[in-house]
Protein backbone atom coordinates (compact mmCIF):
# COMPACT_ATOMS: atom_id res chain seq x y z
CA UNK A 1 0.00 0.00 0.00
CA UNK A 2 1.28 3.65 -0.74
CA UNK A 3 0.94 6.58 1.53
CA UNK A 4 -0.49 9.52 0.97
CA UNK A 5 3.09 10.90 0.90
CA UNK A 6 3.91 8.38 -1.56
CA UNK A 7 1.55 9.58 -3.67
CA UNK A 8 3.10 12.60 -3.65
CA UNK A 9 6.23 11.66 -4.61
CA UNK A 10 4.89 9.72 -7.24
CA UNK A 11 3.21 12.54 -9.07
CA UNK A 12 6.28 14.94 -8.25
CA UNK A 13 8.48 12.83 -10.24
CA UNK A 14 10.46 12.38 -6.80
CA UNK A 15 9.37 8.54 -5.89
CA UNK A 16 12.53 6.74 -4.78
CA UNK A 17 11.33 3.47 -5.22
CA UNK A 18 13.07 1.69 -7.95
CA UNK A 19 10.52 -1.62 -7.95
CA UNK A 20 11.32 -5.18 -6.41
CA UNK A 21 11.95 -6.59 -10.04
CA UNK A 22 12.20 -6.18 -13.58
CA UNK A 23 7.96 -5.96 -13.81
CA UNK A 24 7.89 -3.18 -11.39
CA UNK A 25 10.72 -1.20 -12.81
CA UNK A 26 8.54 -1.24 -15.98
CA UNK A 27 5.34 -0.83 -14.40
CA UNK A 28 7.00 2.49 -12.92
CA UNK A 29 8.63 3.47 -16.04
CA UNK A 30 4.87 3.54 -17.64
CA UNK A 31 3.42 5.27 -15.65
CA UNK A 32 5.76 8.05 -15.23
CA UNK A 33 5.33 8.13 -19.01
CA UNK A 34 1.05 8.65 -18.83
CA UNK A 35 1.94 11.37 -16.04
CA UNK A 36 4.50 13.08 -18.24
CA UNK A 37 2.09 13.22 -21.08
CA UNK A 38 -1.04 14.12 -19.13
CA UNK A 39 0.95 17.02 -17.75
CA UNK A 40 2.27 18.15 -21.25
CA UNK A 41 -1.35 18.23 -22.26
CA UNK A 42 -2.28 20.41 -18.90
CA UNK A 43 0.49 22.33 -19.82
CA UNK A 44 -0.76 22.80 -23.39
CA UNK A 45 -4.08 23.65 -23.09
CA UNK A 46 -2.63 26.42 -20.41
CA UNK A 47 -0.91 28.56 -21.80
CA UNK A 48 0.54 30.55 -18.67
CA UNK A 49 1.77 26.96 -17.70
CA UNK A 50 3.65 26.57 -20.62
CA UNK A 51 7.00 28.48 -19.62
CA UNK A 52 7.29 26.13 -16.66
CA UNK A 53 9.48 23.04 -16.73
CA UNK A 54 7.94 19.76 -16.27
CA UNK A 55 9.29 19.26 -12.47
CA UNK A 56 7.99 22.62 -12.02
CA UNK A 57 4.45 21.66 -13.26
CA UNK A 58 4.35 18.49 -11.49
CA UNK A 59 5.00 20.28 -8.20
CA UNK A 60 2.32 23.11 -9.31
CA UNK A 61 -0.27 20.54 -10.00
CA UNK A 62 0.42 18.49 -6.63
CA UNK A 63 -0.06 22.26 -4.60
CA UNK A 64 -2.98 22.83 -6.66
CA UNK A 65 -4.89 19.65 -6.16
CA UNK A 66 -3.19 17.67 -3.29
CA UNK A 67 -6.58 18.31 -1.01
CA UNK A 68 -8.97 16.93 -3.53
CA UNK A 69 -6.51 13.67 -3.65
CA UNK A 70 -6.70 13.20 0.04
CA UNK A 71 -10.43 13.90 -0.54
CA UNK A 72 -10.83 10.80 -2.96
CA UNK A 73 -8.16 8.79 -0.64
CA UNK A 74 -10.58 9.55 2.11
CA UNK A 75 -13.95 9.50 0.69
CA UNK A 76 -13.91 12.88 1.99
CA UNK A 77 -14.41 11.38 5.74
CA UNK A 78 -13.53 14.45 7.09
CA UNK A 79 -14.49 13.69 10.59
CA UNK A 80 -12.99 10.37 10.64
CA UNK A 81 -10.46 10.17 13.44
CA UNK A 82 -7.00 9.25 11.97
CA UNK A 83 -5.61 8.13 15.50
CA UNK A 84 -7.33 5.55 17.63
CA UNK A 85 -7.80 6.39 21.27
CA UNK A 86 -5.33 4.21 23.90
CA UNK A 87 -6.71 5.49 26.82
CA UNK A 88 -9.97 7.00 28.38
CA UNK A 89 -12.93 6.00 29.92
CA UNK A 90 -16.28 5.85 28.59
CA UNK A 91 -17.18 5.73 25.35
CA UNK A 92 -13.75 5.89 24.32
CA UNK A 93 -12.79 2.90 25.66
CA UNK A 94 -14.22 0.77 23.04
CA UNK A 95 -11.82 1.47 20.32
CA UNK A 96 -8.63 -0.47 21.87
CA UNK A 97 -10.21 -2.25 24.73
CA UNK A 98 -7.66 -3.87 26.91
CA UNK A 99 -5.01 -2.56 25.37
CA UNK A 100 -4.57 0.53 27.60
CA UNK A 101 -0.91 2.09 28.30
CA UNK A 102 -1.59 5.44 30.23
CA UNK A 103 -2.84 4.12 33.33
CA UNK A 104 -1.05 2.06 36.39
CA UNK A 105 2.54 2.78 34.87
CA UNK A 106 4.84 0.49 37.08
CA UNK A 107 8.20 -0.11 36.46
CA UNK A 108 8.87 -2.92 33.80
CA UNK A 109 5.36 -2.47 32.47
CA UNK A 110 4.52 -1.86 28.63
CA UNK A 111 3.64 1.44 29.73
CA UNK A 112 6.80 3.30 27.96
CA UNK A 113 6.18 1.35 24.85
CA UNK A 114 4.76 3.18 21.69
CA UNK A 115 1.50 0.32 20.34
CA UNK A 116 2.67 -0.45 17.16
CA UNK A 117 -0.36 1.59 15.42
CA UNK A 118 1.81 4.58 16.78
CA UNK A 119 4.75 3.83 15.37
CA UNK A 120 5.53 6.13 12.14
CA UNK A 121 8.80 4.46 11.44
CA UNK A 122 9.17 0.99 10.33
CA UNK A 123 10.63 -1.16 12.60
CA UNK A 124 13.03 -2.70 9.70
CA UNK A 125 14.77 0.59 9.10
Amino acid sequence: ARSFADIGDIIRGKDLFRGYNETDRDKKKKLQENLRQIFENIQSSNGELKRLPLDKMREYWWELNRQQVWKALTCDAGNAQYFRHTCGSGKNTFRTPSQCRCDDKKPGSNADQVPTYFDYVPQYL
